[in-house]
């Protein structure tokens, strides 16, 4: 399979804490225009792989290749071909809904950053609370400016951590909506999640990291091929992501 067709690359990755181990040898590869999801419980190492793929934290061994080039050795070609989103909304609570846009799109040298505001807006239905300041958007109002922000300039990849944190189920299926929109439109999504339906919804592929590894990495029907047969009773019960992931990672544990 040529190389060009993965977005995202990791072979060997490995990374310590004050000689205490969070990555070892982690593994995966992402395909370019598909939604990959991360899922781990808290302190897996889940924050620190998307830190390390987006250039703001060295690995200790191991390569990652991002769109085409080494998160290591072309950290400016890697910043310049993806956006981030991490876990709390980084959008400027003085500015205004539009203001914020604009001001990124300045960052990103684009001709008309008004146009690429205004469209944004639009599309992530905050045109109605454009000149507001964001100070005074709701929790989900609020991350989806924020995701807006990273879509500033298309980027081919977009990493989102745990973009639907502390949001209510009513925001949170509204990201959900946003999330489907970009990957089919061509968009790489690399999210990390603690919230298993969030995967269960989105992902094409969904990985699951325990204790610094990647222990499991598939599509949802290859790793309900790992959960015991369903006990057919009046109705065949199928299992929930739920419960392969706590199967899986219970299994872990005891070896």
């Amino acid at each position: 399979m040529l190389q060009n067709e993965f977005a995202i690359s990791v072979k060997g990755l490995k990374k310590s804490y004050k000689h205490v181990p969070v990555l070892a040898d982690v593994n995966f590869q992402v395909r370019a225009g598909t939604i990959f999801a991360l899922l781990g419980s808290n302190g897996a190492g889940k924050t620190t792989i998307v830190r390390i793929l987006t250039t703001l934290l060295r690995e200790d061994g191991g390569t990652a290749m991002v769109n085409g080039f080494n998160v290591a050795s072309q950290p400016e070609e890697v910043r310049r071909s993806i956006s981030l989103t991490g876990q709390f909304a980084a959008v400027d609570e003085i500015l205004t809904g539009r203001e914020n846009l604009v001001m990124m799109a300045q960052l990103r040298h684009l001709t008309d950053p008004r146009q690429v505001a205004d469209s944004l807006l639009q599309r992530f239905g905050l045109t109605d609370a454009a000149n507001r300041r964001a100070s005074t958007y709701s929790g989900g109002m609020r991350r989806r400016l924020d995701i807006a922000m990273s879509l500033v300039g298309q980027s081919r990849l977009i990493f989102l951590d745990e973009p639907t944190t502390g949001l209510d189920p009513e925001a949170r299926i509204e990201v959900w909506k946003i999330i489907k929109e970009m990957a089919s439109s061509g968009t790489t999504v690399f999210l990390t999640t603690q919230y298993l339906e969030e995967a269960e919804q989105l992902a094409d592929r969904i990985a699951i990291l325990h204790k610094g590894r990647i222990i499991v990495n598939g599509t949802l029907a290859e790793l309900k091929e790992l959960f015991p047969p369903a006990k057919k009773e009046y109705i065949e019960k199928q299992p929930t992501l739920e419960e392969i992931f706590l199967s899986i990672v219970g299994k872990k544990e005891v070896v």
